[in-house]
C-alpha cells in the first residue's frame, strides 16, 4: 500500500459529502455506476476471491495475488466514499447488489445486525466467521464454553502450553523456518488440543488444510472417546444437550480446520518481528519472564493483534439484514447483502494513525481491542469466541521461538519504518534463526 497519508481537511470533506448525487440526498440509496461497479469487482471481489484460491491451490495460482491490489482496492472505495459523501453505497456484483460501509461512523450499525445462518468455526485468529446466530445459538454456547471465550487464561492453559512449547522445538529445529514446517507443527499441536495425543500422529487427518479425509469423522469420534478432559473434545462431553440435536464432539472438525489460519499469523507476526529487532527483544524478554509460564504476555499479544490488523484473516465481513433497515435515511429491504471491508477501514490512513505501519503500541491504550474500526476478531454478536484461545496459542508459539532464537527476515525483507506491504504472503516467508 501507500504511504499513510495526512487526514482529510474540512474542506475536502465538505467536498466529498457535497458530491454526493441528488438521488441520494432525495433520500435514495446511493448507487454505484455500472463502470465503478466494474472497478470494485476487479480491484476488490476477484482479488479476495483470488487470495481464497491461493491459500487452498497455492501452486495452481501462484502470483496471481499481486502485491498491489489491495492499493487498488483501497483506491476504489476510498473514491467510492468520497463520490457519496461517506453514505453506504449498493455496488452491483455477480450475485446481486451489495451494500458497501465506507464510512467509520456506519460501523457500528454494522455490527448491531444479527449474523446470519451457520459460519465456520470458531477458530483461533478467525474473525467474523466464528459465530452462531438464530437456531445456531445453542452450538455457539458450547463453543463460548469450551473454548473459554471470556477468559485470558484458558482452564486447559496448562496442558495446552505444555503441548504448544513441546511442538514448537519442531519449528526451531533447524535454522530456518518456512510455511511447510509451521503447519506441520501446529497441526499436531491441533490434533493434541481439540483431540488428545492419540491423535497426534495422524497426519492424514487432514491431508490439506481446511479438507478433511473422507473417513475423518469416524476417525474424530474414536479420538473424541480417548480424548484427555482437558482437550476441546474432553470439554466439550461434559456438556449437557438440552434438545437432543446438538453433537459437541461434532465441533472437533470445524475446531481442527481453524487452526489452519495460525501458521500464516504466526509466521507474519516473527517476520514483523524481524523487521523490529528493538520490539522483537522487548518481547524475547518477556517471554522469558516468570509470568510467561501462565501465558501472561500481554505485549506479545499485542504483536499479535497488530499483525492482524495489518494482515485479517478475513479481510470483508458480511452480514445479511432480516428485516427492512435504515441506512443514513434510506430503507433497503430484508435480506441485503451488507459488506464491511474491514482491512480497508483497519488501515485507512485518514482514521487510523500510522494505518500502515507495525505499532503493537497501539493495543495497550484503553479500550483498544473494542475499538470498531479494528476488527481482527471482529465484535458484538460476530465476536469470535475462540479470540483469547487463538491469542494463546499463537503467543506461545511465537514466545517459544523467540526464547532461545533471534528471528532475521530472509524473505521479502520489509521497511521498518516505511509503509508495509498490503499482502505478506505466508507461503512466500522465509526466516533464519539464530541462537541468543
Amino acid at each position: 500500500m501507500t504511504a499513510p497519508a495526512s487526514p482529510a481537511s474540512p474542506a475536502s470533506s465538505a467536498t466529498s459529502a457535497s458530491s454526493a448525487s441528488p438521488a441520494d440526498r432525495a433520500g435514495r440509496a446511493a448507487r454505484t455506476a455500472r463502470a465503478a461497479s466494474v472497478r470494485f469487482a476487479a480491484t476488490h471481489t476477484l482479488p479476495v476471491l483470488v487470495r481464497g484460491f491461493v491459500g487452498a491451490r497455492p501452486r495452481a495460482t501462484k502470483g496471481h495475488a499481486a502485491p498491489g491490489r489491495p492499493r487498488w482496492s483501497a483506491a476504489t472505495l476510498r473514491a467510492l466514499r468520497a463520490r457519496h459523501g461517506g453514505a453506504p453505497v449498493l455496488v452491483r456484483g455477480l450475485t446481486g447488489a451489495t451494500l458497501l460501509v465506507l464510512d467509520p461512523q456506519d460501523i457500528r450499525q454494522f455490527y448491531a445486525e444479527p449474523v446470519s445462518g451457520p459460519a465456520p468455526a470458531p477458530a483461533p485468529g478467525a474473525p467474523d466467521g466464528c459465530t452462531r446466530a438464530g437456531p445456531h445459538a445453542e452450538r455457539r454456547a458450547v463453543d463460548e464454553s469450551v473454548l473459554a471465550s471470556g477468559l485470558p487464561v484458558h482452564p486447559s492453559c496448562g496442558p495446552f502450553l505444555s503441548v504448544l512449547a513441546e511442538e514448537a522445538r519442531r519449528l526451531t529445529g533447524g535454522n530456518t523456518l518456512e510455511l511447510a514446517r509451521t503447519r506441520h507443527a501446529v497441526a499436531r499441536a491441533a490434533r493434541r488440543i481439540v483431540l488428545g495425543d492419540a491423535a497426534a500422529e495422524d497426519t492424514e487427518l487432514t491431508r490439506r488444510p481446511g479438507r478433511f479425509h473422507p473417513k475423518a469423522g469416524a476417525r474424530i469420534a474414536a479420538y473424541a472417546d480417548l480424548a484427555e478432559p482437558h482437550t476441546l473434545t474432553g470439554r466439550a462431553r461434559r456438556h449437557g444437550d438440552l434438545t437432543g440435536g446438538l453433537d459437541p464432539v461434532g465441533q472437533a472438525a470445524p475446531w481442527l480446520a481453524a487452526f489452519d489460519l495460525v501458521p500464516g499469523v504466526l509466521l507474519r507476526t516473527l517476520l514483523l518481528l524481524g523487521a523490529h529487532p528493538a520490539e522483537q527483544d522487548a518481547v524475547a524478554a518477556e517471554a522469558r519472564a516468570p509470568g510467561a509460564a501462565r501465558g501472561a504476555l500481554p505485549r506479545l499479544r499485542a504483536c499479535v493483534r497488530e499483525a492482524l490488523r495489518l494482515y485479517p484473516a478475513v479481510p470483508d465481513l458480511i452480514r445479511i439484514t432480516r428485516a427492512e433497515t435504515e441506512w443514513r435515511g434510506v430503507r433497503h429491504p430484508a435480506g441485503t447483502c451488507v459488506v464491511l471491508p474491514a482491512l480497508f477501514h483497519q488501515r485507512d490512513p485518514e482514521h487510523v494513525p500510522a494505518a500502515h505501519v507495525f505499532v503493537p503500541g497501539r493495543w495497550a491504550s484503553r479500550g483498544a481491542e473494542h475499538d470498531l474500526r479494528m476488527a481482527p476478531f471482529s465484535h458484538a454478536g460476530g465476536r469470535c469466541p475462540g479470540e483469547q484461545l487463538g491469542l494463546l496459542v499463537t503467543t506461545a508459539l511465537c514466545a517459544e521461538v523467540l526464547r532461545g532464537h533471534r528471528v532475521h527476515a530472509v524473505r521479502p525483507v520489509l521497511d521498518p519504518v516505511g509503509p508495509l506491504p498490503g499482502l505478506l504472503d505466508p507461503q512466500g516467508i522465509r526466516l533464519r534463526l539464530t541462537r541468543r
